[in-house]
C-alpha cells in the first residue's frame, strides 16, 4: 500500500465502503464486486484500495480473529505481524513484571502494541515507515493509553518507559536481511538496550544460537504446530534460572517446558509401541531429552529428534503415533505392503533421510480406502519406514 491508497481508505467514504464490502476471500467474485461499486459511482482508485484492504482483512482472520474486521494492513505488515494469541503472551510478561509503560520499537501495524494496550499498559509505538505508522495509529485508536510515533527506533525518547519490545528483523522491500548487522535496529543495538531496560526481542526461530547472550532467557514459541518466533527476554522479564523455554500454544491451551540450559540427550532405545514427534519449539529449544525423560521414553537414534515409548504418552509437547509395523526403506517393498493393506491416503513424514516425499509417494502408487502415516527416518543408524497411526 502506498500513501495514495492509504488516503483513499482513510476517508469517511473509504471506511464506510470498506465496512459495507466486508472481508473478501477467494470465493468472492471480484469482477462483479468491482462492477457494482463502480456503477454506484465510487472512483476507481478508492475501489481498488478498499478491495485490497478487504482481501487483507479476510486473510488476517488467521492471526487476529474478529479483530481483523476493524483493522487496516499492508501485505508486508500482516505477514510480519505477531498473531494476537502470541502477542497476548508477550503482553502478559510485561504486566506480570509490573511494567506500566512499554516502548514497542518497530511496531509494524501494531499487533503487539494492541495486546499491550488491551491490558491497559501505556504504549509508545515507534515505526519508521510512514504508511505503516499511519495504519498502526488507526489500529490503536481505540486505546487511549497508546500513541504512535513515526520515526527511527534508535532515536526514540525512552523517558518514562519501563520496558522495551523490539522486533529488529525488518524487511527491506521483499528481501529479509540475513546478516544481523543489517537489521534495523541492529542486533547489537537491541542487546545493548536489553542490558539497560527489561526487554523482549522478537527474532526468527532459526537464529544462530551462538548469537544468543548467556544472560537472557530464550523462549521459542509455537502456535498450532508451527514455530513462529524466538523471544529473548532480559531483566525483570526473564525468569530466574530459566535460559531455555519452549511454549506450545494449541487446542489444549498453553503448555511450556523450561530449563536452565539445553537438556542432555536421552538414551537410545529399541523401537517401542509409540512414537512421539516433539513440537518444533521443543526441538529448537533443545529440550528433547527433558521431554523424553518426562514421558518415560528414549530416542530412536542419537541424531534423530523422535522419541519412542512403550506406553501411550499424553503430552502437549509432541504428536503421538502408534506403530503398526517397521519395514526396510525400500519403495518396491512398501508399495506391496501398502497395497495389501488397501492404504490409499498416506501422510508421509521424514527426518534424517534424503528423500523427496512427493517423488517417493508417486513410487508407491497408492490405491485403497484406508489411511495411515509413513515415517521415513533412521532407527539406530538404519534407514527404515515405519507404518503408524496418529493417536
Amino acid at each position: 500500500m502506498d500513501s495514495a491508497e492509504l488516503r483513499e481508505v482513510l476517508t469517511p467514504e473509504g471506511l464506510r465502503l470498506l465496512d459495507e464490502v466486508g472481508p473478501i476471500d477467494s470465493r468472492t467474485d471480484i469482477v462483479s464486486t468491482v462492477a457494482r461499486l463502480r456503477k454506484a459511482g465510487h472512483p476507481a482508485g478508492r475501489v481498488a484500495a478498499v478491495l485490497g484492504q478487504a482481501r487483507l482483512r479476510a486473510k488476517a482472520r488467521v492471526k487476529f480473529g474478529d479483530f481483523a474486521h476493524r483493522m487496516l494492513f499492508t501485505p508486508e505488515g500482516l505477514e510480519q505481524a505477531t498473531r494476537l494469541r502470541v502477542a497476548s503472551v508477550h503482553a502478559g510478561r510485561f504486566a506480570g513484571a509490573g511494567i506500566d509503560v512499554v516502548a514497542d520499537l518497530g511496531c509494524g501495524i501494531g499487533a503487539d502494541s494492541l495486546a499491550l494496550a488491551a491490558l491497559e499498559l501505556g504504549v509508545v509505538a515507534v515505526e519508521r515507515d510512514e504508511v505503516t505508522a499511519a495504519l498502526a495509529a488507526y489500529n490503536l485508536a481505540p486505546f487511549a493509553s497508546a500513541r504512535v510515533e513515526h520515526g527511527d527506533a534508535t532515536e526514540a525518547d525512552l523517558a518514562g518507559v519501563g520496558g522495551l519490545w523490539i522486533d529488529p528483523a525488518r524487511r527491506s522491500g521483499t528481501t529479509r536481511h540475513s546478516d544481523p548487522d543489517d537489521w534495523s535496529p541492529s542486533l547489537d543495538w537491541a542487546f545493548a538496550r536489553a542490558r539497560e531496560l527489561p526487554t523482549g526481542i522478537k527474532l526468527a526461530p532459526g537464529l544462530d544460537r551462538d548469537l544468543i547472550p548467556a544472560e537472557v532467557e530464550a523462549q521459542w514459541i509455537s502456535a498450532d504446530h508451527e514455530v513462529v518466533e524466538l523471544v529473548l527476554w532480559s531483566g525483570a522479564l526473564a525468569r530466574t534460572e530459566v535460559r531455555r523455554a519452549a511454549l506450545v500454544l494449541g487446542a489444549h491451551g498453553a503448555a511450556e517446558l523450561v530449563a536452565a540450559a539445553d537438556s542432555a540427550d536421552a538414551e537410545v532405545r529399541a523401537l517401542g509401541e509409540f512414537l512421539v514427534e516433539p513440537d518444533g519449539a521443543v526441538i529448537r529449544a533443545r529440550l528433547i531429552g527433558d521431554l523424553a525423560r518426562a514421558i518415560d521414553g528414549g530416542m530412536i537414534d542419537e541424531t534423530i529428534a523422535w522419541i519412542t515409548t512403550d506406553t501411550a504418552p499424553e503430552t502437549p509437547f509432541g504428536q503421538v503415533f502408534r506403530v503398526r509395523e517397521r519395514f526396510p526403506l525400500d519403495a518396491k517393498r512398501l508399495k506391496r505392503e501398502l497395497a495389501a493393506r488397501a492404504i490409499g491416503t498416506l501422510e508421509i513424514k521424514k527426518r534424517g533421510v534424503d528423500i523427496d516425499p512427493a517423488a517417493f509417494r508417486v513410487k508407491l502408487a497408492l490405491k485403497g480406502s484406508e489411511s495411515a502415516t509413513l515415517i521415513i527416518t533412521r532407527v539406530a543408524g538404519e534407514r527404515v519406514a515405519i507404518l503408524a497411526d496418529r493417536v
